[in-house]
């Protein structure tokens, strides 16, 4: 099936894109592309890969996803307006604030030609130990994080760049990080639902396109698997938070993964389990996970129309947002990013942090 490979984002190796990368993208019409610090040196530059990126297309352009939920998590560290941590920017109580920094964001990715956000964190820090998430969410209050949320996907969504809400279903109680083991959450579904669900039931009222699957084994949902290969995990956000919409993993090379699963046993155990993308930081690892995606669908450990039911929902959302794509201009970026009207709200944002005492 040639559609196969939108349910694979891959990273990429450099500031430009090799032949095998770019053979790759355009061959097997891969869906989605993950950007990170060392695909970047400049506004310009990045605007290039992107257009060089979206001329591998087939019927709709390519996701291009950065992480740029401000503070510690920002791949594009030179040159942006810098964001402060989401922790800091819940101590301004203003979700117009928040809404007017997501804006800022929106309109710098979207200028470069990046589409998908993948933010906000809809994580409740509940866990005094808890250094994977922090100050990357907005608080341990279930409400006061859940009031930030929908500005965040609002702010970025009115303005040409789709949301991402993540961990799900909670990665804020967890001691332990995804990206070096495998954490547990020993909650049963009543805690979670009064608690962890409350932001992802936020995001979907406000109408967020990606959820992020998050690598816990989550007591309450399934003992025995990862969230992420998990189909009650899938399940739960599809028929309980009625999330219609396309799920992506977290990235598949995290030790959490990787410590158990082969790529290609994961991958397939992702899709079979929910996912509609899978997501991985290194091409050569994408183009394993793609050849067992392949492998299975030719065997029929993978059903064709649970595959043509991911696609289309891909489709939908390229579709309904990204129809009118056009190239990036670079002449015109240098007047979208980092602009001096950014630079001074932001500097009143932080006297504002400044002059509040930390919870």
């Amino acid at each position: 099936m040639s559609n196969l490979g939108q349910l694979i984002m891959t990273g990429l190796s450099g500031t430009s894109l090799t032949p095998e990368e770019s053979e790759f993208i355009e061959k097997e019409n891969i869906g989605g592309v993950l950007l990170f610090s060392e695909n970047f040196e400049s506004p310009a530059q990045l605007a290039e890969l992107v257009n060089d990126i979206q001329k591998l297309r087939n019927e709709y352009p390519l996701f291009v996803a950065v992480d740029h939920e401000g503070g510690r998590v920002v791949r594009f560290k030179n040159h942006f307006t810098q964001i402060p941590p989401m922790l800091d920017l819940s101590r301004t109580g203003s979700p117009k604030i928040v809404f007017h920094i997501a804006k800022i964001m929106a309109e710098e990715l979207l200028s470069c030609g990046i589409n998908i956000n993948l933010a906000p964190v809809c994580d409740v820090v509940t866990h005094p130990e808890n250094q994977v998430i922090g100050d990357r969410a907005f608080g341990d209050d279930a409400e006061v994080v859940s009031k930030y949320i929908s500005s965040v996907i609002r702010g970025l969504q009115t303005n040409g760049i789709l949301a991402c809400a993540k961990h799900f279903p909670g990665h804020g109680c967890t001691s332990k990080d995804s990206h070096f083991t495998l954490p547990v959450v020993d909650k049963t579904i009543e805690q979670l639902r009064e608690v962890e669900f409350q932001p992802f039931i936020k995001a979907v009222k406000s109408r967020v396109e990606f959820v992020m699957m998050a690598h816990l084994i989550v007591e309450g949902i399934d003992p025995e698997l990862p969230c992420t290969l998990s189909s009650k995990a899938y399940e739960l956000l599809r028929e309980e938070l009625k999330f219609s919409k396309i799920i992506i993993t977290d990235d598949m090379q995290m030790q959490a993964i990787t410590n158990k699963y082969s790529t290609g046993e994961a991958a397939v155990m992702a899709i079979k389990a929910g996912a509609d993308i899978i997501e991985y930081r290194d091409v050569d690892q994408a183009m394993m996970a793609y050849s067992a995606l392949k492998e299975a669908l030719k065997n029929k450990e993978l059903k064709s129309e649970d595959v043509k039911q991911k696609v289309d929902r891909i489709y939908e959302v390229k579709k309904s947002n990204l129809a009118d794509y056009k190239p990036n201009y670079i002449p015109d970026i240098q007047k979208s990013v980092n602009t001096k009207a950014s630079q001074t709200f932001m500097r009143d944002i932080i006297s504002q942090i400044e002059e509040k005492p930390r919870a």
